[in-house]
């Protein structure tokens, strides 16, 4: 069984010698009141390392099974598995209560699924919770999981209940969502200035023009970037309009930093891709070196327009449901990336 490694945590096989760290957290009610199993008596304590030590070394790749031990001083501070079945698998961890609310949960999470997609090629993984820990599904969604549903009464109560029966979470992450947000954080790192609009020179290729029409300030609190908005001129008529975006956000991942609209009667005469070459010295007068633009999959003049500009189709993406633009009732997009 491969030893995973974290910034702080070192995710190992569990040996005979775990048993008073181990039940000193699974004898604990306060520890696994959200448990469907424990608290442990010490028989079970020492029957659950037996089977862990077991099921690694005769199904090391199909169980993993994990001890969770800080890397600086080697403390056994919680447990972690990860069974696959075909090309899924479901994860669960506990920490001890000590250990709560440091961070610890997220970095098992994340090393799980990095392992998980990365090395054991998984499509799909998933985690159940009790609906009352709060901190299970936080975990789960600051992780990427998204909550795929609630199920009534498909698990043993918490433990200081009255009732026989609790309800569940689902949560998922698909492999392709994993890639997105390390996508979007490569975008969300690289450089970009901006310390207030500028005063743009004339934007013109001698066919078409581009006049600012509005500056838009930044809403933090709906994560709006600032932008420009242009109009896109031939002459002394307005065809169109353009607008570019000035930063990279999650959310700017699927809007894009680049929106274009040509009027009807005037498509087909490769206005848009002129427009957004115009656009190239507002890019780089922040300091962007390279644009998003995406468009919905079934839009193949827009599709079109990204492969003349020389843009790289990144990939079929799936729009999540935080997203705006689910919101609106779109549900996938193409993500190009246009280097600027």
């Amino acid at each position: 069984m491969k030893i995973l490694e974290t910034e702080r945590l070192i995710l190992r096989g569990y040996n005979e010698n775990d048993f008073n760290a181990v039940h000193s957290y699974a004898s604990c009610k306060e520890n696994v009141i959200y448990m469907i199993w424990g608290p442990n008596t010490e028989e079970q304590t020492r029957e659950f390392i037996s089977n862990a030590i077991k099921e690694s070394s005769d199904n090391a790749l199909s169980t993993n099974i994990y001890a969770v031990t800080l890397k600086d001083s080697g403390k056994l501070i919680g447990g972690c598995d990860m069974p696959v079945k075909g090309d899924g698998a479901s994860l669960g961890w506990v920490l001890h209560r000590d250990f709560w609310k440091q961070g610890y949960g997220t970095e098992v999470g994340r090393a799980l699924l990095k392992y998980g997609f990365e090395e054991l090629n998984l499509r799909r993984i998933t985690a159940t919770c009790d609906c009352e820990n709060t901190g299970s599904y936080k975990l789960m969604e600051k992780i990427g999981m998204r909550r795929e549903g609630c199920f009534f009464e498909t698990r043993s109560a918490n433990k200081n209940s009255d009732k026989k029966f609790g309800d569940e979470y689902k949560y998922a992450i698909l492999r392709d969502e994993w890639e997105i947000q390390k996508e979007t954080e490569y975008y969300n790192n690289l450089p970009c200035e901006f310390t207030g609009f500028f005063e743009l020179p004339e934007l013109s290729d001698g066919l078409i023009r581009l006049v600012c029409e509005e500056k838009k300030l930044a809403v933090p609190e709906k994560k709006y970037v600032p932008a420009y908005s242009f109009a896109v001129c031939k002459g002394s008529e307005k065809i169109g309009g353009v607008s570019f975006r000035i930063g990279y956000t999650d959310g700017l991942f699927y809007g894009g930093q680049i929106g274009y609209n040509i009027d009807e009667k005037y498509r087909g005469n490769g206005y848009a891709v002129r427009a957004c070459r115009l656009l190239l010295p507002v890019a780089r007068a922040h300091k962007m070196e390279k644009c998003i633009i995406s468009n919905e999959y079934t839009n193949t003049a827009s599709r079109r327009v990204c492969e003349k500009l020389g843009a790289r189709l990144l990939r079929l993406a799936r729009i999540p449901e935080w997203n705006d633009l689910y919101k609106e009732g779109k549900r996938f997009l193409n993500i190009f990336e246009w280097s600027v």
